[in-house]
């Protein structure tokens, strides 16, 4: 793997563990797509360092369990402020 690909997977993960970020914030973030910011974190992270991995993985599992929340107040926000 390459180094630049390495130190991007640890950065985001880590960016993660910090913030409890989605995805989508850690691609934001870092100016990735967050299908990169998935594959680092949940493939090459893996093989690169698998406790950060196993961390990472929890808040991951975590947002994947809230979204429903997440996409619910989003709605509600856009309709509070009549753009719906």
């Amino acid at each position: 793997m390459w180094e630049y690909m390495e130190r991007r997977a640890r950065s985001a993960a880590e960016y993660i563990l910090e913030t409890g970020a989605t995805v989508r914030a850690c691609a934001e973030h870092f100016g990735t797509s967050k299908s990169t910011v998935h594959k680092d974190v949940t493939e090459r992270l893996e093989e690169l360092d698998p406790p950060l991995h196993a961390a990472v993985r929890k808040v991951l599992e975590k947002n994947l369990r809230e979204r429903h929340l997440r996409g619910g107040e989003s709605t509600r926000r856009k309709f509070l402020h009549g753009k719906g």
